[in-house]
């Protein structure tokens, strides 16, 4: 069945792109709404943005997205994989200003503020789009792929220079509370060269050693560390996981990424829905939902988030 949250839930931060103070609050909705995006500081409908694929606006550093009317939400990634993965399908987002707040750059503020809420049935079937056939997109050195398995898996390999990062690989099933316990406290990072040359050009301007994992070759500049030794590619997972939400439905497949990134997964998704054959939407009865991220999630999940 479908679900919502028991109650609304509120999030301050400041956005990570602009720097601006930032007010969220994810309220509860009916049946058959999805996730949906709203800018209160925009008058009418033309402040609804559906978090749907074909509404993302092609960015290397996050995933925005603009309706119609122009109106654009950024960084959407990070609650996308919190609603994902505690098993949100119908929520209602509401910010104050163009941009997600950023919290310490991972899933675990929203995660544990949804967890919190309380997530409740509804009564509506849900439905989730089964991977048919391999789907394949590359872009320079990047690759993503679906191809069909019985529940939601992420592979991804990474590759950078920095030592602090070299190569990574991991592997998971995405069932039954996998997010919260393995994904969401994992940071977004970068080479202190690049906030550098980001911040020349207006761009990360919230970007601090709070909100960010900093790494200089060898060095991780971020006090405390990292929280996981392949903090990097569980990042790279929990994006990979919101972007894919966009699809609009939980996605029963296998999703690989090789240095593929928030601009490659929204790619992948065009190329799978312009294929009918390759994908079909399922009614989830009790065995599939048995196998949906966030399906059993409960605060004892918490305790592994740091």
């Amino acid at each position: 069945m479908q679900t919502t949250l028991r109650h609304a839930v509120t999030f301050d931060g400041a956005g990570l792109h602009t720097g601006a103070a930032a007010r969220m609050v994810v309220r509860p909705v009916g049946v058959n709404t999805g996730i949906v995006f709203r800018r209160t500081d925009v008058e009418g409908r033309d402040g609804i943005v559906p978090a749907l694929w074909n509404n993302v606006v092609v960015s290397p550093l996050n995933t925005e997205l603009r309706n119609g009317a122009g109106t654009s939400v950024s960084t959407i990634e990070h609650i996308m994989a919190a609603l994902a993965g505690c098993g949100v399908h119908n929520a209602l987002v509401e910010l104050d200003g163009p941009e997600v707040p950023v919290m310490d750059g991972s899933a675990a503020a929203f995660v544990r503020g949804l967890v919190e809420a309380g997530v409740v049935r509804q009564n509506a079937p849900l439905t989730a789009i089964e991977i048919l056939k391999e789907v394949r997109v590359q872009v320079g050195q990047a690759e993503a792929v679906l191809t069909p398995a019985t529940s939601l898996q992420i592979d991804f390999a990474i590759a950078f220079d920095d030592a602090a990062i070299g190569q990574q690989h991991k592997v998971l099933n995405m069932a039954n509370g996998t997010f919260v316990r393995e994904l969401c406290d994992s940071r977004t990072f970068c080479r202190a060269s690049d906030v550098e040359a980001m911040q020349a050009q207006g761009k990360a301007l919230g970007g601090t050693l709070d909100n960010a994992v900093v790494v200089d070759g060898a060095e991780v500049l971020t006090p405390g560390g990292l929280r996981h030794a392949d903090e990097a590619v569980r990042h790279k997972m929990l994006d990979a996981l919101g972007d894919l939400y966009t699809a609009g439905a939980p996605i029963l497949g296998r999703y690989t990424g090789v240095r593929s990134g928030h601009a490659v997964t929204n790619a992948l998704l065009h190329a799978l829905f312009a294929r009918p054959d390759a994908w079909r939407r399922v009614t989830c009865d009790a065995q599939i939902a048995a196998r949906l991220p966030g399906v059993g999630v409960t605060r004892a999940d918490l305790a592994a988030v740091a």
